[in-house]
Order: C-alpha cells, then structure tokens, then sequence
C-alpha cells in the first residue's frame, strides 16, 4: 500500500456488555484473541505508520503489539472521537489518509480495507465510510443521505428517532479520512447526546455542513461488520470465523466431513489428504501431517504434533504429545507430554500419567512398539523399540522396559 497511509486503531473500550475482567480485544475468537485478526491486517496493508489507542487495562494489551507499535493511552473513556484526538499530535507532520480501525471488528477482510482505500484515493473525498446493509439494523448507527443521496451524517441508535431507525443502512465504524480535514473536524465534535461522549461519527456531518464530500463503500459480506460487544457477539464471531477456517482447509485439500461439528482453532496446520471426523476439538499449536485420519470425538490439545499417516480417534485427547509417522491410538485414552516413535500400536485405554502433583514429566514410546489396552505408563518412563506392554500394565515411573522386551501385570515385570 501506498507510504502515505496511517491506522489508527481503537482498542480502549471495557467492553461494559461482555461483563468480563478481561480487555474486549482481548477476548480469543478460535483460540487467538480478537486484536489478533485486527493486526494481521495492519501488518499486511504495511503502513506508514499505526498508533493503537489504549485505555482499559492497556498493560495486557501492550504484550500482543507488534514491536515498536505507538501507542496512546486515553486516559479517560469519553468516546471514539476523544480516543483518535489522543492520537492525532503524532501526525503533526502527517500528510495523506488515516484509516481508523476498531479492535472488536475482528471478522474484516484485509481484501475490504484495501477497496476502501483505494476508494478514499481516488474519488478524494474529505472520507469514506465502510457501510453495510442490514434487514435487522439494530444495534448500529444509521447513514444519514440528503436528497440527492449524499451522505450527510450517521445516526446512532441511542440517539436516533423512529423515522432514522427505519434506515436499513448502517455505518460499520470503518472510515478513511483525509488527515486535514479530520483535524478541522474533530474541533467542533461535542457531547450532545444521551451517553454524553464524543461521537466521531459527528465528524461526518460536520464536514458535510462544511462543504466537503464523504462517499462510501458497501460491504459485501454482512458478517464483516459484526462488532463485538456481547457474549452473543463473541459467539457470533466465533461460529462465523470458525467456517472460515474449515473452508480454508477443505480448499487445500483436508477432508472435513461435518464442518459444523468440527471446530479448529486459528493457525492450526493439517497436510493433505487428512480427513477429519465429526465431534473433533483442535486448539491451538497444533500439527497435522498429511493422510491422517483424526477423529470422531477426539480433544488435540496445545502443542500436539501428528505426522503423516497417523490414525487418531474415538475419545482420545492428546496433549503436548508428538506421535510420528503410521502411529495409531484409534480408541479411548489420555496421551499427555508423550513423545511416540513410528508404527506404534497404542491400545485402548491407555494413559500416560504425566503429572507426578508438582510437574508434567515425559513419556517415551520408541518406534514399533505394541502398548497393549488399559496400559498406565507413569512417566517419566521409557518404552524400548518393539517392546510389548500386556493389556492392563501398570508400568510405573523410571522402570524403562528394554527394546524388545515383554512386560505384564501391576506393576509391569519382564516375560520370559
């Protein structure tokens, strides 16, 4: 994008509806806190510049800036346009556009803000406003035209009456202004209204009672205009963003058989030609290799690793565990900081008893091993190459069973 472009992102609000000691932007969408989605596009448009306005608990939100991020902290919560006049004295020398981004619009395209832009650049109006079409337009402000169909203000619903009420065209938040007349704008801003603070959207009208034209673009997507401000938000959000992802995958080439029964956190890898079943939870850090077979009703927990051609399933959760090539754990069982070899055959019911009430210790399964079902591994403990575990061992901890090596019973002992 062009040099002469600088973001202001907006993340200071409380986020009084959601109810929660925990920032707004800070709320995860799959597994990665909405700001998240929000910086992904600041990084990509590679600006000139961005100065994100924090307020609300702003040392938690300092930790998920890019390094070297301005930031402004505003102090006292009076409204979008106080948040952005805290951040104007760094583009004291600033000539060009300042695209205005909110923290709670966590479903936008990076392909939307870019026609924006392109949009703002040119028709060079004084701002252009990203709008949406809404059947039920609650919760939205309402743009404003004059007869000519010239966009001459935004409404907020608090302060709209019933006739602006009806308007089915709503404002998303999203807006690009020309520094210069923003800066002349924002001056006359005031607090009238029933929440008593300073409305940015009241630069809209201002700059039209001044002459200067604002346009728009419509978005395609309805979902993208979705704000966050509730827990039926955030569930909204996640259900919207979580399709996403699943399309994403099934487009290069992973099998999802019932999308909506699957859910996969963000930044989740999975190869090709791996088909995942129905009632699967993936969180976060997770690596899935190529020709795998996950699921149903499987939990892979952070940091789990499968490589290609591994067979998982059928109420099995994996944690912290790395399972090599052509490995198969197909029934019920935990598998927790394990680190397991190559065509291994874990039985049903097996559990790697991983945390000793101080700390999570390791559990080793060399290549071709055979741990045989209801097998209890009390890490930390090694199991040799093709060694065999009866069914209901009870391996306990630092008895390392030998490569080879048969062992049975409670606790496990060698077979002759």
């Amino acid at each position: 994008m062009q040099k002469k472009i600088v973001a202001i992102i907006l993340a200071a609000g409380k986020g009084v509806r959601m109810k929660s000691d925990i920032p707004k932007a800070l709320h995860p969408i799959c597994s990665r806190p909405m700001l998240g989605y929000i910086l992904d596009i600041v990084r990509k448009l590679k600006l000139s510049q961005a100065i994100f306005v924090l307020g609300h608990k702003h040392e938690e939100i300092k930790k998920l800036l890019m390094p070297g991020a301005k930031i402004v902290i505003q102090k006292r919560l009076k409204g979008t346009a106080d948040a952005v006049k805290q951040a104007l004295p760094l583009l004291r020398n600033f000539k060009g556009t300042v695209l205005v981004l909110y923290a709670d619009n966590p479903l936008l395209r990076l392909e939307t803000i870019k026609k924006v832009l392109r949009h703002h650049a040119e028709h060079k109006v004084a701002a252009t406003l990203l709008t949406a079409k809404l059947d039920e337009p609650r919760g939205y402000g309402r743009v404003l035209r004059d007869k000519y169909a010239s966009i001459c203000g935004i409404a907020e619903e608090k302060d709209a009456d019933d006739f602006q009420k009806d308007i089915k065209e709503v404002n998303t938040g999203i807006v690009c202004f020309d520094k210069d007349r923003l800066l002349e704008a924002i001056k006359y801003v005031r607090p009238n209204n029933r929440k008593k603070e300073y409305y940015l959207t009241d630069t809209i009208s201002i700059l039209y009672k001044k002459g200067s034209l604002i346009d728009s673009v419509r978005i395609s997507d309805i979902h993208e205009a979705l704000g966050v401000n509730s827990r039926q938000d955030l569930s909204s959000a996640n259900k919207i963003m979580q399709r996403r992802i699943n399309e994403a995958l099934m487009k290069s080439g992973v099998s999802i058989v019932d999308p909506d029964s699957t859910f996969i956190s963000y930044g989740t890898k999975v190869g090709g030609d791996t088909t995942i079943y129905p009632f699967t939870v993936i969180e976060r850090d997770v690596k899935i290799g190529r020709h795998c077979f996950v699921g149903p009703f499987i939990h892979l927990r952070e940091g789990t690793v499968l490589q290609d051609e591994v067979k998982v399933g059928n109420f099995l959760e994996v944690v912290r565990s790395k399972i090599a090539a052509k490995t198969k754990a197909r029934h019920f069982g935990y598998l927790g900081d394990s680190r397991i070899g190559r065509a291994v055959n874990i039985g049903a019911g097996t559990v790697t008893a991983n945390f000793d009430g101080r700390k999570k210790n390791v559990t080793v399964i060399r290549d071709k091993a055979f741990i045989g079902s209801d097998t209890v591994l009390v890490a930390p403990v090694k199991i040799g190459r093709a060694a065999k575990t009866g069914a209901g061992s009870v391996v306990l901890k630092r008895k390392n069973v030998p490569d080879g090596a048969v062992v049975a019973g409670v606790p496990a002992k060698p077979l002759k």
